[in-house]
């Protein structure tokens, strides 16, 4: 009997994923390596983790209430914008650990986000041409 579509995708994903996603004892070893590394660059890998995930983790519980309120008849009362304003509070909490992990100010991030804007969008006003023809460096 022939596998299956996803007993083939699971060994085509297997494939494709590294050695550190794969490998416990990869990933330890990479997370020593980084570590060894981040101590020359002032980065704190566990706090730079924390704040990944937990950014990522926040700004999802925000998009859940928005869906809701969007597509399952949610009201768009205080309440529910005092829980999305405390779900902002948590991924700015997250935002300003992560950038204590690399060490940077965050008023220094918010000013390179406001230059990079700038550039993508000259005369500083949104314009759908350059939303979508980026400079090879507009990252």
């Amino acid at each position: 009997m022939s596998n299956t579509i996803l007993e083939n995708y699971s060994n085509f994903v297997a494939a494709v994923t590294s050695a550190d996603s794969n490998d416990e004892t990869a990933f330890a070893s990479r997370l020593m390596q980084l570590m060894t590394e981040a101590n020359k660059s002032n980065v704190n890998i566990a706090l730079l983790t924390t704040g990944a995930i937990g950014m990522a983790a926040e700004a999802g519980e925000f998009a859940d209430i928005v869906k809701k309120v969007l597509f399952h008849g949610k009201p768009l009362d205080e309440e529910n914008r005092r829980k999305l304003s405390l779900e902002l509070g948590d991924v700015i909490w997250y935002w300003i650990n992560t950038c204590r992990a690399l060490d940077l100010d965050p008023e220094d991030v918010i000013r390179e986000n406001v230059k990079k804007l700038e550039s993508r969008y000259p005369g500083g006003k949104f314009d759908v041409y350059y939303s979508e023809h980026r400079k090879v460096s507009d990252v």
